[in-house]
């Protein structure tokens, strides 16, 4: 493991967690941590079951923005995620705080996840001139359906917890403390033999007609509101993949096309933006 990424055991739970403050940003510290740590718990005879959590105030809050633009260090997201949908034992992710972007594609290649009931959870890359490209792109859809993600990816908005419960992109509210509340899950998922679930494997169920007609209209409402967007048409291409393609050809498609908005100047520009008023904010609080 890593100083920002630690593993114990209690009961049959392999307990993982994140301490990377301020925000757990998904660094390759973390990335690197997270593989280690699913690889040992897969490879531990005595686990029976994985939890994911995080200290602090929050879940993982995003990907750490600093790495943007550098070359990219492995693992990437996108084969963490893999890895970790396609491990043969149950895995828990117990959502807290701010559950965006990278941390929303970590928490959707677990098998389950509960959340705070204050939590919000969000996938806001195209604010930054980018798209999901962790596996949200193909995932969200298997999960809340085609009209859905392609809400949430292409406007970047969040979404409170109780509306993720009524999707069905969370299992179950706690309002506890996440390790106390995940413990508690994890003993009823192992009481009631939880079976693996992938999100990945699980069919889109939007008809073809319909999901036509949704992509055609987003088309249109893109055009009308957001002309100039590198990335938004892009987050529509690789939403569309995920109807029409399995889950690996769509990570294909997604990794293609978030290569092209992070070459993209507007993401640059996005991301400059953003650390200036990101400093300006803390010179206004100094």
């Amino acid at each position: 493991m890593t100083s920002v990424v630690q593993m114990t055991c209690e009961a049959g739970v392999a307990l993982i967690r994140v301490d990377n403050p301020p925000v757990n940003a998904l660094g390759h510290a973390v990335r690197a941590g997270l593989l280690e740590a699913f690889m040992a718990a897969e490879q531990d005879e005595q686990v029976e079951l994985i939890m994911l959590y995080c200290a602090g105030k929050t879940f993982i809050a995003g990907a750490d923005i600093r790495e943007f633009g550098q070359p990219a260090q492995a693992p990437i997201l996108q084969a963490l995620t893999l890895v970790m949908e396609n491990g043969n034992k149950p895995s828990l992710a117990v959502l807290h705080g701010s559950v965006l972007g990278g941390g929303l594609e970590v928490a959707l290649a677990c098998h389950y996840r509960i959340a705070h009931g204050a939590a919000r959870l969000g996938l806001p890359e195209t604010r930054l001139g980018l798209l999901p490209g962790g596996g949200g792109t193909q995932r969200l859809p298997r999960l809340v359906g085609v009209a859905t993600a392609l809400e949430m990816i292409i406007t970047g908005e969040p979404i409170e917890a109780t509306q993720a419960l009524g999707l069905g992109l969370v299992d179950a509210l706690f309002d506890d403390e996440p390790l106390v509340a995940g413990l508690q899950h994890a003993r009823q998922l192992l009481a009631e033999h939880a079976p693996v679930r992938r999100v990945g494997q699980t069919e889109v169920s939007t008809e073809s007609g319909e999901a036509t007609a949704l992509f055609t209209a987003q088309r249109s409402e893109i055009s009308r509101t957001q002309p100039d967007s590198f990335s938004a048409p892009r987050c529509l291409a690789a939403i569309e993949a995920a109807i029409r393609m399995p889950l690996i050809e769509g990570l294909q498609r997604e990794r293609a096309l978030f290569l092209e908005c992070m070459a993209s100047p507007q993401r640059a520009a996005l991301i400059e933006d953003f650390f200036a008023r990101r400093q300006a904010a803390k010179n206004c609080q100094g």
